[in-house]
Order: C-alpha cells, then structure tokens, then sequence
C-alpha cells in the first residue's frame, strides 16, 4: 500500500505531493508571483501566501512559449502550454521518504531560452531521490518575456527568476529532506549557459556550491546595446513602443507570433550590421533570445568572471556530435555540398585551412558532415573547455565528459541532447524522440551514478581535467579515459 500523501510546509504555503515507489514528488510549486500583464516584464516577486493545503499532484503550466517546427516536433518533448495567464514560475521536487540533509541538485532544463518545461517526462527527478538526492527542477521566464531588453524593465528576466529560484531552495528545501548548504547547480543547453552565468553572478553566490553544465559555456552572452537592437525589431512587429509599458499591453498568443518572427528574421539574415555582431556570434543566427551583459547580473563575460576567482567545483562536457540535432533534420547538411560549401564557410566565418583539416581526419565524409563536425567544435566543445580551463586556473576541480553513444534514430549520432535520458536514468521517456528501443541501460547505470557522485562529494569518479593532463571521461557502450582527445582539431580554433 502506498504511503499517503503528505503536506509540507513553505515559506508561503503548505502542498500536498504524491507518493510512488518511496519517492515524494511535488510539482509545479510557485516560487514566485504569475508573470503576467506588466508583471511579465518586471523582477520576480513573492506569490500571495495561501493557507489551505495546495494541491502539488500534477505539473503546473510552462512558461509562455511555442511548439517545435516540424521535424522537430517528432524528435523533442513538447513542454508547450496554451499562452494563457497563470502560476507558471514554479519548482518542483522529487525527495525520498522520509528524506533528512540530502545533497540537493537544481535543474534548468534547456530549450535555446525559449522552450522547456519541468513537466517534460525525461526531467523526472525520481532516480534521482531513489539515490538520496534531493531533485529541484526549475522554470523560468523564457524568450522575450525573459530576455528582450527593454526600457522600464531590469534585464535577464530569466536569470533573475533563476536565482529567486535558488533562494527559494535555500529558504525551503531543508523542510523536503534537503541540505541548503550542499546544493548542486545543473543544466543543459541554455540551461547549462544559464549555470555558467550563474557561477558568475554576485547575487548568486552562496546559494550553491557546485556546477554541472552539459553542453553549454561561459561566453553566451552578447551586449546590452545589441540585445536593444533585437527587442525594437520586436516592438515594430507589435506596432508598440519598445518600452515594457509598450509590450506589456499586448495579448500572450501575439507576443508569442512576434517573437518568433524576429527569431526567423535573424535566422535567415544574420546580418551583424542590423542585428549586432555579439548577438550573431553568440547565437549563430540559432539563437535569438538569450542574456546580455548588465550591470548586476552578468557585469562581465562569464567565462573571465570564473577565471578571476568565482568559480566552484564543476563537471561538464558535451555530445561528440552537437549540431547534428541542428543541422541534419533540417536538411541543412545535406544541402552543404561541394558547391555550396564556400558559401557556408563564410556563413559561419569559418576558415578554409580548418576545414581542409577536418575533412582530412574524416576520409569519405560529405562536405555537410565535416561543417557540422566544425560547428560542433566552434559552438560546443572548445568553449566547454575554456570554461574548464577557467574554472581549473581559479583553483577549483573541473571535471570533463564526453558523450559519445550514437542513437540509429534519423542518422543523429551523438547529437545534442541525447546523454539527458542517460543522466536523469529515465531512458524509456526518452524512447519516443531520440532515442531507438534498447538503448544501453548500463551506459545509464554508469552515467547516472557518476552525476550522483558529484552531487553527493563532488567527485564523479575520474580525475580533474587539467592543461597538461587533459583527462576527458568518454561515455559510450565502452567507456574509457581519453587525454585530449582531438588536440590537433580543438588547436584550429585557438
């Protein structure tokens, strides 16, 4: 019989969770007042206290966003609510019963900084409390309503829901079987940008006190004055004044329809003269909406911020083939040839010598795969390693990964995003989207327990990569230690 449900205390309100298998979830908690009306565009704030027991059964709504473009829709979960208003600044929590000082872990889910959602299947933090950790998983203000600049409103949005996250798990978590003094902050994608940017951060620090970034860096970030140039293309496609009173007054579903119109529009002209040159490097025309630096939060480039001495013990890695995910479901690999390779490189700013070179260690590779092989590398791992490398010159221990299992699914490899079933142990959620029928179990038993380990003591279970040593973890059907793997590639970009 399973136990009944039970009824925590927060700071602002009991909830009432479910309990299955000797683990008690809680979701869709609100850490924060509705980001609705003008409130979307100002710094999160407190919800109304309630004093009734709420009910912490089922998800809450996801932030404000759209669904994928066909293909994708067929190979990520879709995390989309309907843009209707509601609680949607929400934790929520996966503990074991009867759970007392646990290592705690905090989740921000990816999604370019414009999807994703706690309720996504594969972000089930059960594994993680069947092995005594504490899951908190957390959603955020996403693409314009988060990160569009605008006067009347502070910038990052989005981060500053992030760390009144943190406080709120500082201020709760003990009452869930939690150790506020020993959380673990961790990402992946824009989530993993928005550790990094954390780490960084003077408001945020103290409020963890270890990183896990999984594909992501210390340098996604572009100027504020570039940010601005973004947000009154925004304002033009509304007809409304690029103020936070101006975009405040208009309906969700229509902001939603513009903000995706402007993303499209950099996305087929990256032109660094009308759109800035920080946002066009940062986001490869992929990205549109992400944060800038200000004059708080992210007062300089993450990665340097590390180096000077905020750093904290961190694991991180990458997928072996990144922009795979990007590039071959859209067709745009297959439609670099010979022909238009020269085009491409210059689309991407990318040398001819480095592309001679990668196509010479890839005999009988297409054109396409040997671009996305170099964008692999250029967006992804030579930035995962200088943010490595930062955080080792600080003096703290930075653990490397690389993932390098390839799924049969619509010829993807190791594509980004696909080592997430592995870490959160929950590969049959994963089954329907990236991942074929038998994906290795073992290589989850082994991925899982490393990020366990680290949460736990901070060690998960090889040595620290250093400039001379190099020691990257390669998690495949075999795994194994490797040392600088790829030097004479990763140099190229130097």
């Amino acid at each position: 019989m399973a136990p009944a449900p039970r009824t925590v205390d927060t700071a602002y309100g009991p909830v009432r969770g479910i309990s299955r298998d000797g683990v008690r979830a809680f979701l869709g908690i609100p850490y924060a007042a509705p980001p609705v009306g003008r409130a979307r565009f100002e710094a999160p704030h407190p919800p109304q206290r309630w004093t009734e027991p709420r009910d912490a059964t089922v998800p809450g709504p996801a932030v404000l966003q759209g669904p994928y473009p066909p293909p994708m829709d067929v190979l990520l979960p879709a995390s989309v609510s309907p843009p209707e208003e509601g609680d949607a600044l929400t934790v929520s929590i996966w503990t074991p019963e009867d759970a007392e000082h646990l290592p705690v872990l905090v989740w921000i889910h990816g999604g370019a900084f414009v999807r994703g959602a706690s309720s996504v299947a594969t972000y089930d933090g059960s594994a993680f409390a069947r092995d005594g950790i504490v899951l908190v998983s957390v959603q955020y203000r996403l693409g314009a309503a988060g990160f569009a600049v605008l006067d009347g409103a502070p910038a990052n949005r989005g981060l500053l829901d992030q760390v009144f996250a943190l406080q709120w798990v500082r201020d709760n978590v003990a009452a869930f079987g939690g150790d506020p003094g020993a959380v673990t902050l961790m990402g992946e994608s824009a989530g993993a940008m928005s550790v990094a940017d954390l780490v960084a951060s003077p408001p945020a620090r103290g409020l963890f006190h270890r990183a896990i970034c999984q594909s992501g860096d210390g340098a996604s970030v572009c100027t504020r004055e570039d940010a601005s140039r973004v947000a009154r293309t925004l304002a033009e496609h509304l007809g409304v004044e690029p103020t936070a009173d101006g975009v405040a007054t208009v309906p969700p579903a229509d902001l939603l329809a513009a903000q995706n119109a402007v993303a499209l529009a950099v996305l087929l002209d990256p032109d660094p003269q009308r759109w800035g040159a920080s946002v066009i490097r940062t986001g490869l025309g992929v990205m549109t909406w992400f944060p800038c630096l200000d004059d708080d939060l992210v007062p300089t480039m993450p990665v340097d911020a590390i180096a000077s001495g905020s750093a904290v013990p961190l694991l991180t890695g990458t997928t072996a083939e990144e922009f795979r995910l990007f590039t071959v479901p859209s067709g745009l690999a297959a439609a670099i040839t010979e022909q238009t390779l020269p085009g491409a490189l210059r689309r991407f700013g990318f040398a001819p010598d480095t592309y001679t070179a990668y196509a010479a260690a890839r005999p009988g590779a297409s054109p396409g795969d040997v671009v996305v092989a170099m964008l692999t590398d250029a967006a992804f791992t030579v930035p995962m390693l200088d943010l490595a490398a930062a955080t080792s010159s600080a003096g703290q221990p930075a653990h490397v990964y690389e993932f390098a299992w390839q799924t049969t699914v619509s010829a993807l490899g190791a594509c980004h995003a696909l080592e997430l079933a592995f870490v959160f142990d929950r590969l049959p959620d994963h089954a329907a989207y990236l991942l074929p029928d038998g994906a290795p179990q073992p290589l989850a038993d082994r991925m899982h327990a490393a990020w366990v380990s680290f949460a736990r003591d901070g060690d998960p279970g090889w040595p620290a990569w250093s400039p001379a040593g190099g020691a990257v973890q390669r998690f495949d059907t075999e795994s194994a230690l490797v040392h600088h793997p790829r030097a004479d590639e990763v140099s190229h970009w130097r």
